[in-house]
């Protein structure tokens, strides 16, 4: 059947996410950097980091998120902070804490930072350390009392999975006793060292319902002290999320050593060649590289995906979990009950509702350190 293709309409890179650097104190089990991040030792310096946000602003981006690995350990945060505030961006930090100082963070305040994404792991001590193989937890309370110290307002995020998820209640009380306005729930998508440690860390839908529920008794009870956002895993919708609300349409992330990206997990899809920012502008790169318009529009569907008449709700889902799960990055996203390979989402989804006691995965957790990294890379 010959289904015409639809021309993709082109705009810019409203949201750029600045990955300063891929070092990290903590080793989460769960986290979105890439499994071979050890590798990637060539981080953009100052000087090119600041043409990175003029240009990215030439291009039309309007918000910037300063993100690592944990992007507290470059020494020149401030600096490409208040370089982003004077081009006009709203700017946002995410970090862990660690190195957030009452010196920097009134550094920071001086240099015009808009907004700061805390991250915890758990509500107890015991489970937070656990699950990033530090000791941090004090260190986040006394970071959480600085920010509010100092007049941001407080946003914490808590990537959620099987190992916290019953504790949801415990995780929303300390998010009001830390006096937070907003607190993200982000269930964990299994990418990267989440696809890694899946199996024991999927929850089980009962788990999943009982959360949910949990959060919205406490959305009723709190009203308007808190803004909650729960955010279902991937594997229990039956259609997938557009990929970065689109591939190429909103989103520019670009990684420490200069890779410019749709999204921050796209290196690993294979036969695709990413531009950097060394090499092209930013605006080059937006919109003439291969790299950003492989996959925008549809004519890279097969036949299937682009008949559907939900393509324009979903443009396919996810490529990156196409890749991962398919073993080709133009299949339809697992994740869509239509997927000839929906199968291996509901594999996984039937695993997680067996009960701890009664199953062996085999398999260890595996922290984010770069000991792994160099291992799971084939460079150790």
């Amino acid at each position: 059947m010959n289904i015409p293709q639809t021309v993709p309409q082109i705009g810019p890179p409203l949201w750029l996410l600045a990955e300063l650097t891929y070092r990290c104190p903590l080793h989460c089990v769960f986290c979105y950097n890439p499994l071979d991040f050890a590798i990637n030792e060539h981080e953009l310096s100052t000087n090119a980091w600041l043409r990175v946000l003029r240009e990215a602003r030439a291009a039309g981006s309007v918000q910037c998120g300063f993100s690592g690995g944990e992007p507290m350990l470059r020494d020149d945060l401030e600096i490409l902070v208040a370089e982003a505030k004077k081009l006009g961006y709203y700017t946002n930090l995410l970090t862990s804490g660690v190195g957030l100082t009452e010196e920097r963070i009134v550094k920071l305040k001086e240099a015009g930072l808009d907004h700061i994404q805390l991250s915890f792991q758990d509500s107890s001590r015991e489970l937070n350390d656990f699950l990033t193989h530090t000791k941090t937890f004090e260190l986040k309370q006394r970071v959480a009392h600085l920010i509010k110290s100092h007049g941001w307002p407080m946003v914490i995020n808590c990537v959620v999975h099987r190992m916290n998820i019953d504790y949801i209640d415990k995780i929303i009380e300390m998010a009001v006793a830390l006096g937070a306005e907003y607190l993200e729930l982000a269930n964990s998508q299994y990418y990267s060292w989440a696809k890694v440690n899946r199996d024991l860390l999927l929850p089980s839908r009962e788990q999943l319902q009982r959360a949910e529920r949990i959060t919205n008794e406490y959305r009723d009870k709190l009203g308007d002290k808190i803004r909650m956002f729960f955010v279902v895993p991937d594997y229990y919708e039956t259609r997938p999320k557009k990929c970065m609300n689109g591939w190429g349409n909103v989103f520019l992330t670009v990684t420490p050593d200069g890779t410019a990206l749709p999204c921050h997990t796209a290196k690993m899809l294979q036969g695709l060649s990413f531009p950097n920012v060394r090499d092209m502008s930013v605006k080059e790169i937006w919109y003439e590289s291969d790299g950003f318009n492989h996959y925008r529009g549809d004519g890279w569907m097969k036949d299937s995906c682009r008949s559907c008449p939900d393509k324009e709700k979903d443009l396919g889902g996810c490529r990156c979990q196409a890749y991962m799960l398919s073993g080709d990055a133009a299949n339809a996203d697992p994740v869509c009950e239509k997927s000839p390979h929906h199968h291996v989402v509901e594999a996984a989804v039937k695993l997680a509702q067996i009960p701890d006691s009664k199953r062996d995965t085999g398999k260890p957790l595996v922290f984010r350190a770069p000991k792994q990294s160099r291992r799971l890379s084939g460079k150790s």
